[in-house]
Formats: structure tokens, sequence, C-alpha cells
């Protein structure tokens, strides 16, 4: 169960469309000035390099994040989406000693980044990470070390899916007020991740019906990629909360032949998807503005698209 490693993934079109939506919400909580309370239930290591073996033996970032990098420049500067832009910046401010991305933040570190900017560094918003895989648990604790974050952050070697029960409902801040945010993307190498996601969603719908959970899936071959989708919408309707449902396909490139020499962007993950429970009322136009702008620069082929549907309660 441990053969997963975020490292080959960092930086694809996966993780560009889950760290797009996670800033978009956090954007809209964070005008808020009430602490939030952060979970992470797969934290990963925390921060990636994407000139390093993992990152270039995949190539994913080649076709996710690293596309996007032309965007910055000032000639695109002026039709860039706002949210699209707002993403692009925080990955840029990961990368101050060179013109080239070559560190990517995952999402402890998107979450930080965010929790200490100068309008909400004053707020005491507190960020928990959970993350079994022995190799990168270790190197998660010595990146959040890195931060001198104190209490602020706390890292626990646990199963996630677990973890987030101790946590729900959140402790409440001054004046009585309880808010957090649950981000859970696990691997899915195995199939019962899925069967985890839905039981983990329904108690902490139970515990803490108010929170915002934002769920990460590959879209796969696997009727438990399709189901999963379909049993999260029965569940939050049932619960009457709000939901929202985005994904984002790249599309198959075209055969030019250098699938045979086994060129690793004509392999791997063409779409994912991200559901939210309690979104952000921004969220829907936000990323029905950004995912064609998007699409424009990581789509390749057949099969491209995106689509954005959500409910009120």
């Amino acid at each position: 169960m441990f053969s997963y490693r975020h490292a080959f993934h960092a930086g694809s079109h996966a993780d560009v469309l889950k760290h797009l939506t996670l800033i978009a919400t956090l954007r809209h909580l964070m005008q808020k000035p009430t602490p939030l309370t952060m979970v992470d239930t797969h934290a990963g290591a925390g921060l990636y390099r994407l000139d390093g073996d993992y990152a270039q033996t995949s190539g994913e970032a080649a076709g996710g994040i690293l596309r996007l990098a032309g965007l910055r420049q000032p000639a695109g500067a002026n039709t860039l989406n706002d949210a699209l832009a707002d993403y692009l910046e925080v990955i840029d401010a990961f990368n101050t000693e060179g013109k080239d991305w070559r560190i990517y933040p995952g999402s402890p570190f998107v979450i930080h980044h965010m929790m200490n900017q100068a309008e909400r560094s004053s707020v005491r918003d507190r960020l928990k990470l959970f993350e079994l895989h022995p190799t990168d648990s270790k190197t998660l604790e010595a990146n959040i070390a890195q931060l001198e974050a104190g209490r602020q952050i706390t890292v626990t070697v646990q199963d996630g899916f677990e973890g987030l029960k101790t946590l729900l409902p959140p402790p409440p801040a001054l004046g009585g007020s309880r808010r957090a945010l649950v981000l859970m993307d696990p691997s899915y190498e195995i199939k019962t991740d899925y069967a985890k996601v839905q039981a983990a969603m329904q108690d902490a719908l139970r515990r803490f019906p108010t929170g915002v959970y934002l769920v990460w899936y590959p879209i796969i071959a696997r009727p438990e990629a399709h189901d999963l989708p379909r049993r999260l919408k029965t569940m939050a309707t049932q619960a009457e909360r709000p939901w929202l449902h985005a994904t984002l396909s790249v599309g198959a490139p075209e055969a030019d032949g250098s699938e045979e020499h086994g060129s690793p962007e004509r392999r791997g993950l063409t779409s994912s998807g991200m559901f939210v429970i309690n979104p952000p009322h921004s969220l829907k136009p936000v990323l029905e503005a950004a995912l064609p702008q998007l699409l424009k620069t990581l789509g390749m082929g057949s099969g491209k698209g995106w689509q954005v549907e959500a409910q009120r309660s």
C-alpha cells in the first residue's frame, strides 16, 4: 500500500485542478476574519522538486504546471483569468531564485502560504496534516519544521481517514464560531480508498455538517471511480448540503509514433475531478471562467473538456 509516491505526479494537470479549486475556495473563506481549522488527510511530502528524479521520470509536470509557465509573461497578463493568475502567483512564490519553476508546493504548503499572507497572518488559523507513508511523513515533518510555524501546524503519522474523526467538530474560536475546511485526496492505489472516502465524508457530515469538504479523485476506467461522485451527490443531497462537481480532461495526444518509445506524456491519467460539499457561492463562476482558459493550454487532443455542475441545498 506504500508504493504510491506523489513526487512522481507533482505539478500534473490533476494537481493544477486540485490546487486551483483549493486556492479559490480558501480565498473566499479567508475573507471572513474568524479562524479556520484546515485538514489535509493525505498530505504527502509537502514540497516537490520538478527537476528531481521522480518528476523527471514521470514527465507529468511537463503536461501540467510547466505548460502554464508562459502565461505569467506580460503578453498574456491582461487576459489571464483572475483565479488562474492567483494560482500561478502562489506557485511563483516558491520559485524566487530564478525564472524557471523548479519547486512545486503540495497542498500543505499552498494552505500555509495563504495562512501566512499579511492580511491573514494575524488570524489564528490551524493546519492539521496527516500522512501515513513512512518516507513521505518524515520528509513532510522536515519540510514543515523549516517553516517554524510552531503549534499552528501539526503533522501526525496516521491514516487520515481515521485521524479526521478526532478533529470534527473543530474547536470554537473566540465568539463561538466553528469553521473548517477538509481536503481529502488519497492515492486511490487500492480500490477500497473509494469506499473509505465515502465513509469518511458520511461521518464528517454527521459530525460537522457545515464544514467545507473537498475531495479529489481520478477519472479512470474503474467502476468505483465513476460511482464516487454520484454517491457523494446523493450523500450531500440527503444531508441537505450544497455541492459542486468539477472535472478536467486534458485528452489523449494524437498518435505520432513516439508512444512506442515510452514518451511519458503519452501515459497516465488524463482526467480528474473535484467534488466540494458546502462550496462557496463564488466557486462555480470562478471555475467556469478559469477552466476553459486552463484547457486551452493543457488540452492535448481527443477527449479534452471540462465541466462544472452544482446544486444548492
